[in-house]
């Protein structure tokens, strides 16, 4: 009796590390849950990479795209205190703030593909690594764009800017002012 239940015991461990493992199933489209929780190991269409990868691609001359939400005033902050946050990324990167939600409209769309096309200067062949920060949606999204709008190397870099850091020194970024022209 105790060793059945240890099989069954051991059998339901296996296979919860084994979900863990591989992450949320991959939605057919972009992601428009909660922007932050599990997310998928693999992506359709893209090539997942870490960060000795990441390296390279970068050394390599690839376009790297944070897509980082950026971070707000902090709650219960008065409206007239100075508010001047710095964002950490992959030296080099160009910064959508925001440029990984999935329930942007067409003009959000248009404004993404656009923006990434004059980086790339058309070239669909260019490498684009997307990134943000771990367990975050917005850079699925982004690599996931990517591949809907033909970009043939295309890399997910899901560990992020925290994994650079643990590796590499990351460097204050500015928001893209053309991504950030688009708003308006």
């Amino acid at each position: 009796m105790d060793a059945k239940i240890f099989v069954v015991a051991a059998a339901v461990f296996v296979l919860g590390v084994a979900h863990a493992l591989a992450g949320a199933p991959e939605p057919r489209g972009l992601w428009t849950g909660a922007m932050h929780g599990e997310t998928p190991a693999t992506l359709a269409g893209a090539t997942v990479i870490d960060v000795t990868e990441a390296s390279k691609l970068k050394a390599e001359g690839a376009l790297l795209i944070d897509v980082a939400e950026a971070p707000s005033k902090p709650p219960g902050a008065s409206s007239d205190m100075p508010w001047l946050p710095v964002h950490m990324s992959i030296p080099g990167a160009v910064w959508f703030a925001g440029g990984g939600f999935g329930g942007g409209g067409p003009a959000f769309q248009r404004r993404f593909a656009a923006r990434v096309a004059e980086l790339t200067g058309g070239d669909k062949k260019k490498s684009i690594v997307a990134f943000c920060h771990p367990r975050c949606w917005g850079s699925w999204n982004a690599a996931k764009r990517l591949v809907l709008l033909g970009y043939g190397k295309v890399y997910w870099f899901p560990g992020g800017v925290e994994a650079w850091e643990d590796k590499f020194a990351a460097a204050p970024v500015k928001r893209d002012k053309a991504w950030e022209e688009g708003d308006r």
